[in-house]
């Protein structure tokens, strides 16, 4: 029987269908397993195996299309570390300019202590990576993906980019956070190593810090989980089972939250305060018609540039009742930030620009928030912001 990646959601990573057994796999908190002697267990003590991460390995790598469970880790960086460790000494390490900042400033430490050497590359196609990886030896050449990418949101075709490094021997790892497991497979696609800041959808209630790596073979397996197990980057149990039960309502909360995000940056867009907005589901936008033919949807994040500057685009956020002023993405709460609060955020991303996360509460509620913000910094001739009809007047600003 071949069931639905909703229905899986639900059902994977749980006990046998026994009488009097748990319905939900149970939390086991413990440091050290009992053996004989000769540490030929499979478990012998809590940094190298947990019975309450299995669960969720086992299901996360089932949807991704992996042969083998995925491998968790204490943080989303933990997991971009584990994948980063893959790339062979000295290589040549490909990554698209708007990369997550964590993981470039990871690869430039990589870098400064000569352990490999780093090459940006554009998601536009001005710098076209086909062509660039004829020009290096296989062997000694690594390509990261991050599609969409963060905060910018421009979209690689990745089927036609990961069959061109697997068609080379190209080790592949992609970061596959934004899009998750229900909107892309990149694995399906010939990617090496899948990647996932857990805390974000997959987990979904901004209340637990988790990384993981999906590999494609047992081999990749094995030497993720070496590298966890000798550099301590171990997840409690208690995180791991949260994010299991988190992921149980990936696919009714990435439902809901990719149809509002495509509404709000529709109505975005035909705004006059609003200067540029990003989303692939827009026509208009440089990357829906490859988000439309290689992806199952188009995420639940919008990138928006205001007219104006840092200023009225810090006034807007200031402004807001419902919406909250967070970093991190990908909870049932809707937040927003402007990137460059942030002093290692990428230099070509715009200083006024706003990363919206798009939870799952109502949209009118969401969008008459935004709308009376925005009123409130830009007003328009004939409309004066209401500010007692906004959702949570009254309310500390920025606060949810």
């Amino acid at each position: 029987m071949t069931l639905s990646p909703e229905t899986r959601l639900v059902s994977l990573g749980r006990p046998g269908h026994e009488e009097d057994q748990p319905l939900n796999p149970p939390i086991t908190v413990a440091s050290t397993f009992v053996g004989r002697g000769d540490a030929s267990g499979l478990r012998t003590y809590g940094r190298m195996s947990s019975p309450t991460w299995e669960p969720f390995e086992e299901a996360l790598g089932d949807l991704e299309g992996a042969p083998v469970p995925a491998v968790l880790f204490a943080s989303g960086l933990g997991a971009v570390a584990g994948a980063l460790s893959l790339v062979p000494a000295g290589a040549r390490l490909l990554m698209p300019r708007h990369t997550y900042p964590g993981t470039i400033a990871l690869a430039r430490d990589l870098e400064a202590r000569g352990l490999l050497e780093l090459e940006f590359f554009d998601v536009d196609g001005s710098n076209p990576l086909a062509e660039r990886l004829a020009s290096l030896a296989p062997e000694r050449t690594a390509v990261w993906l991050e599609s969409p990418t963060n905060p910018m949101l421009e979209v690689s075709d990745l089927p036609a980019l990961l069959a061109e490094t697997r068609a080379r021997g190209v080790l592949s790892l992609v970061d596959n956070t934004f899009a998750t497991p229900l909107v892309q497979r990149p694995l399906e696609s010939g990617a090496d190593v899948v990647v996932h800041s857990v805390t974000k959808y997959l987990a979904g209630h901004s209340d637990v810090v988790l990384g993981a790596a999906v590999p494609a073979t047992e081999e990749l397996r094995g030497r993720l989980v070496s590298h966890r197990t000798l550099h301590g980057a171990i997840a409690g149990p208690f995180e791991a089972w949260l994010a299991l039960r988190g992921l149980r309502t990936l696919a009714v909360r990435v439902e809901r939250s990719q149809a509002s995000a495509a509404e709000l940056a529709a109505r975005l867009a035909c705004h006059p305060a609003v200067e540029t907005v990003r989303h692939p589901s827009l026509p208009s936008d440089p990357g829906h018609e490859t988000a439309a033919r290689t992806m199952d949807g188009f995420g639940s994040v919008v990138s928006v540039c205001l007219r104006g500057g840092v200023e009225e685009a810090d006034a807007v956020i200031a402004a807001l009742r419902l919406w909250t002023s967070a970093t991190s993405l990908g909870g049932v709460e809707s937040t927003l930030e402007r990137r460059h609060r942030h002093p290692g955020e990428v230099a070509s991303v715009p200083e006024r620009l706003i990363r919206l996360s798009v939870g799952i509460e109502s949209v009118e509620d969401l969008w008459a928030d935004l709308e009376q913000a925005l009123a409130s910094v830009f007003p328009q001739p004939g409309r004066e912001a209401d500010s007692d009809s906004a959702p949570g007047a009254g309310s500390a600003s920025g606060q949810a």
